[in-house]
């Protein structure tokens, strides 16, 4: 990689990103824009799939709300996402997790990794 590209991506990369993986189920705090007024408004949902590398790095969340699911594409690095927090770990086989859309109900469930001490 160019060495004057890497050092404009470092300038915008965030470092408050928690470590993730498809399987997790995360909560991501977004601000809002309307009208003159900002809110932060909180998606939370299961991570579907992992996309790009570096500042382009994006993650994929889907939940279930009223019997519809909703997917959202995240930029990690956007200066739009407040936080990011991981709430379960995912213990999973695969790295795209797109057979959950045919999914429904107990079906969607996920084992949670137990992790080492």
């Amino acid at each position: 990689m160019n060495p004057i590209i890497a050092e404009l991506e470092n300038q915008y990369k965030k470092d408050n990103i928690p470590e993730m993986n498809p399987g997790d189920t995360v909560k991501v705090f977004v601000r809002i824009v309307e009208g003159n007024k900002e809110r932060i408004q909180a998606f939370e949902g299961t991570v579907i799939k992992e996309h790009g590398s570096g500042i382009n790095k994006t993650i994929t969340v889907r939940k279930v709300f009223q019997g519809v699911g909703v997917e959202r594409v995240f930029l990690l690095n956007s200066p739009r996402i407040d936080k990011i927090t991981v709430l379960r770990r995912g213990d999973v086989r695969r790295s795209k997790l797109y057979y959950l859309r045919e999914r429904s109900g107990k079906a969607t469930r996920i084992r949670e990794k137990i992790e080492k001490r």
